[in-house]
C-alpha cells in the first residue's frame, strides 16, 4: 500500500486542493462530468490531458442504450425496476458517460415521475429523448420537452384545451424549467396556458385486451406502442384568439411561447446557475453566473457551449471549489462500481437508491431532487455504508489492487481519520471499504 504519510492531509473539510496538478484536474473533471471512472478510463484521460478530455466528453456523440424489450408491454405496465436497472446498466457500461451524466441532470430538471405518467413506456421514451437532446440547444429542447408524452401527462398539458386551459405546464415551464420565480406574472401563466393548449398523447399502434383480474375475469383494453412517438397537436382543441404573453400579443403557438421565453433576460442566467450548482459550486456568485449566461445566450442557447464554458472556467478548478459538491446517490453508487471495475451491480444500485433518497424516474415532486448537502442525513449515510458492504460482497473475482485507490480515487488528499483507518487495514476488501465510505469519496 502506498505511503499515506505522503498524502495531502487536511483537517475537517478544509481540504488542501491538489488542482494545480494536471492529473488532479483530470480526475476532478471526470468525477463531476461523469460517474467517476474505471482504471482504464482514468489512464486514457490522463494520457489525453484535461483540455482534450473536455473536448472528447463534449463532442463525442452519445451512445444509445440497448432497446428495452418491455417497452412494448400494453399500457407500459411493466415494473419500474426493469426500467431503472436498464438505465443503470447503461451508466455502468456506456462509452459516453458524460452523456449519461447530462441525461441524469436533465432528468432532475425537466422532471416527470412514473407514477403520474402511468405508463412506463412513456418514461422509457423520455429517457431516450433527454439523452438525444442533452447537448443540443434550448430552443429545440423545449419543444421536445413540451411534446414528450410523459411530460404531457405529468404536467397535464394533454388535458388542456383552449376552452379549458390547464395552467400547470405553463407555470412550471417558466418557474422551474427556464426563468425562475419572480420573472413572470400570473397573467403570463394564464395566457401561456391558452397558447400551449391543444397537445394530445400520440395514438397507439394497436390496442390489446389484457386480463387485469383473473378471478373475476375482468379485462381492460390498453394501448400498445411499437415505436417512439411524440405528442400530436389537435387544432380543434387549441385556443382560438389572441393572447398576451411576456410582453407580446397575437395568435401565439407553442414555438412562439418558447421564443418569448428565450428572449427574456432571466432565462440564460437561470439555466447557467443551475448548471453551476450541479457541476461547480453550491453557491455560484452572480458575476460567474452572468458570465456563463452571456456565453449561453450568445451561442443561441447551445448547451455544448455552456458546458465548455463551465469546465474551462477558472472557477471549475479553483481551490475553493475542490470537493465543494456532494455526489448524489446515483453518482456515488455508479462511481463506486466503476472504481471496483464491477459492471454487474445494477440490481444493488437500484435496490439501494430509495434508502439514500434517489429512486430513478420517481423524484419527490416537480422540483426534482434536492442537491448537494440535502443528500446527507444520519439515515442516508448508513445506507451508503450498507451499499458499499453489499457491493463488495457481490464483486465477482479479485478486487482491483487497493494500493493505488487513495491516489486514483481520492487524489491522495486524505483527512487524518481516513488516513489512520487505511494504515490499520490489513486486507484488500477492508481498504476498499474504507476508501468508498470515506467522507472524501462522497465528495466531488
Amino acid at each position: 500500500m502506498q505511503n499515506l504519510a505522503s498524502s495531502h492531509h487536511a483537517s475537517g473539510t478544509d481540504w488542501v486542493s491538489p488542482l494545480t496538478s494536471e492529473s488532479a484536474r483530470v480526475m476532478h473533471l471526470l468525477r463531476r462530468a461523469t460517474f467517476g471512472y474505471t482504471r482504464t478510463q482514468l489512464e486514457a484521460a490522463l494520457s489525453a490531458g484535461f483540455n482534450k478530455t473536455v473536448d472528447s466528453l463534449i463532442e463525442t456523440k452519445p451512445v444509445e442504450p440497448p432497446v428495452l424489450a418491455a417497452a412494448t408491454t400494453p399500457g407500459g405496465r411493466f415494473a419500474i425496476g426493469t426500467l431503472q436497472q436498464w438505465w443503470v446498466d447503461h451508466m455502468l457500461t456506456t462509452a459516453t458517460p458524460f452523456a449519461e451524466r447530462m441525461t441524469l441532470f436533465w432528468h432532475g430538471h425537466f422532471t416527470s415521475d412514473y407514477r403520474k405518467a402511468a405508463d412506463d413506456t412513456f418514461m422509457y421514451w423520455q429517457n431516450l429523448t433527454w439523452r438525444r437532446i442533452a447537448l443540443t440547444n434550448l430552443n429545440s429542447m423545449l419543444m421536445q420537452v413540451t411534446t414528450d408524452p410523459a411530460m404531457l401527462r405529468y404536467l397535464d398539458l394533454a388535458t388542456s384545451t383552449g376552452q379549458n386551459p390547464n395552467e400547470n405546464y405553463s407555470r412550471e415551464l417558466m418557474e422551474l424549467f427556464t426563468m425562475g420565480a419572480g420573472n413572470y406574472s400570473e397573467e403570463d401563466v394564464r395566457q401561456g396556458a391558452k397558447a400551449l393548449a391543444g397537445w394530445q398523447l400520440p395514438q397507439p399502434d394497436s390496442i390489446a385486451t389484457v386480463v387485469v383480474d383473473k378471478v373475476k375475469n375482468v379485462t381492460q383494453k390498453l394501448p400498445v406502442y411499437t415505436s417512439q412517438k411524440a405528442g400530436v397537436f389537435n387544432q380543434k382543441r387549441a385556443f382560438k384568439g389572441s393572447v398576451s404573453f411576456l410582453g407580446t400579443s397575437g395568435a401565439l403557438d407553442t414555438q412562439a411561447v418558447i421564443a418569448r421565453i428565450l428572449a427574456q433576460p432571466a432565462t440564460a442566467p437561470f439555466l447557467a446557475a443551475k448548471v453551476a450548482q450541479h457541476f461547480v459550486t453550491p453557491q455560484p456568485d452572480k458575476a460567474y453566473v452572468n458570465r456563463l449566461g452571456d456565453s449561453f445566450r450568445g451561442s443561441k442557447y447551445d448547451v455544448k457551449t455552456l458546458m465548455r464554458a463551465v469546465f474551462t472556467s477558472p472557477e471549475f478548478t479553483a481551490a475553493a471549489n475542490y470537493r465543494a459538491l456532494l455526489k448524489s446517490p446515483t453518482e456515488f453508487m455508479v462511481h463506486a462500481s466503476n472504481a471496483l471495475g464491477a459492471t454487474g451491480l445494477s440490481k444493488i444500485v437500484v435496490a439501494s437508491g430509495s434508502g439514500m433518497g434517489q429512486s430513478l424516474f420517481d423524484p419527490p415532486d416537480v422540483n426534482g431532487w434536492p442537491n448537494n448537502g440535502s443528500w446527507i442525513s444520519s439515515n442516508t449515510v448508513v445506507e451508503r455504508v450498507n451499499f458499499v458492504t453489499a457491493a463488495l460482497g457481490h464483486v465477482k473475482g479479485a478486487l482491483p489492487p487497493s494500493k493505488d485507490a487513495t491516489r486514483q480515487q481520492l487524489d491522495g488528499v486524505l483527512g487524518p481519520q481516513t488516513a489512520n483507518l487505511l494504515n490499520q487495514a490489513t486486507d484488500e476488501k477492508s481498504r476498499w471499504f474504507i476508501t468508498l465510505v470515506s467522507p472524501e469519496f462522497q465528495l466531488k
